[in-house]
């Protein structure tokens, strides 16, 4: 489990986008879909580009909660322009809930894993990809390994 807030910086830096359009996010959203069946796992899926919601998928046995957690994540990656796991680990690092810290509410805002940025290259965070279904680094995992599949980046460990 990755909980080196210098190694979840180095993700998000290799994870950018040249560009990303509607189709991009079909075919992102489709390969979460595979990856998280292929590991028997049931999650929510969303991807949204400037408040735009591009993709949308609820598996099977996931619920509307879970779209719930969905938007609290993604609210973090929105606020902070970082994966929802980093925030939560720099949160954790520091001793502080990232409600004593920036004085959110706890009920739109979740530093949980699941929530990355999504990044273009020479532009910066325009949105987020998110998921939910899984414990919260599963969640990351699954977002970061597929976003290196989907960029074809190499990665042997972070």
């Amino acid at each position: 489990m990755i909980t080196n807030l210098n190694q979840l910086l180095a993700q998000e830096a290799r994870l950018q986008f040249q560009s990303f359009d509607n189709q991009a996010a079909w075919e992102l959203g489709s390969l979460l879909k595979e990856n998280a069946e292929k590991q028997s796992a049931n999650v929510a899926i969303e991807i949204v580009k400037n408040h735009h919601c591009l993709f949308c998928f609820a598996m099977p046995n996931t619920t509307p909660d879970n779209l719930c957690w969905i938007e609290r994540k993604r609210n973090v990656v929105e606020r902070y322009h970082h994966s929802s796991w980093y925030m939560g680990q720099y949160y954790q690092a520091k001793g502080k809930t990232i409600q004593q810290a920036s004085f959110v509410d706890e009920k739109q805002f979740a530093p949980y894993g699941g929530s990355f940025p999504l990044i273009i290259k020479g532009t910066g965070v325009v949105g987020a990809i998110s998921v939910s279904g899984l414990p919260q680094y599963e969640d990351h995992k699954l977002l970061v390994d597929t976003l290196a599949q989907y960029l074809d980046i190499k990665v042997s460990e972070w």
